[in-house]
């Protein structure tokens, strides 16, 4: 781990009533984040927010830098154990629609994340949520690729790289768009969405399949 990527915590939470308050820190900062924005994130509002002290919040986060950190890592933590489920999924063979599956997990983790869809929303990234959004990300398109080699029967190389990669773009820009918004998610537009990767898919794999015969 780079220094520029370890959590700026004053300390751990170490009893389980310092845990309960390190949650309720974090989720009062979501619900900021979601309905009132970047802005709006304050110590003294999350404070209001979570019913902790000021004083508390300043024992483990010396500033709201370090508070949109930890919600990042929080975000990045549920995308690694979804696409590592799906990674499970498919090398056990339960996953008969990969494309359906992924664009439903994926969907999911943006519509119970709604701090972070408005950080992203608005272009209010901190660089910590920049860096933690960009992990999740490439950390999506490894467990893709992965997925893409196991159902292809072999290393798919640069084309496989590249291929996971655009599709994470692709899915990233089209839900971004659906959940963005206050009301209810269009999701006729993630079905056209699956529409359109399983074209792409079905080309991939022929495509890989015939370079590893």
């Amino acid at each position: 781990m780079t220094e520029a990527s370890r959590p700026r915590v004053r300390r751990e939470p170490q009893q389980a009533r310092s845990r309960a308050r390190v949650e309720a820190i974090l989720t009062a900062a979501d619900r900021i984040l979601s309905r009132e924005g970047y802005e709006a994130l304050t110590m003294r509002r999350i404070a209001e927010e979570s019913g902790a002290p000021v004083g508390s919040i300043y024992q483990f986060y010396p500033d709201k830098g370090a508070v949109v950190d930890a919600l990042g890592r929080r975000y990045l933590l549920a995308f690694a154990s979804a696409i590592d489920e799906l990674v499970e999924r498919a090398v056990s063979g339960e996953l008969t629609d990969l494309v359906g599956t992924m664009v439903d997990v994926y969907a999911e983790l943006f519509r119970s994340q709604p701090g972070g869809m408005a950080l992203w929303a608005g272009r209010h990234l901190s660089p910590e949520l920049a860096r933690a959004d960009e992990a999740s990300n490439t950390l999506i398109a490894d467990g893709l690729q992965r997925i893409v080699e196991h159902l292809t029967g072999g290393p798919g190389g640069e084309r496989a790289r590249r291929a996971t990669r655009m599709v994470v773009w692709a899915s990233n820009a089209v839900l971004h768009e659906v959940f963005k918004g206050d009301g209810e998610p269009d999701l006729e537009t993630v079905e056209e969405l699956k529409r359109m990767l399983r074209f792409y898919w079905d080309d991939l794999r022929g495509r890989l399949e015939t370079t590893a015969e």
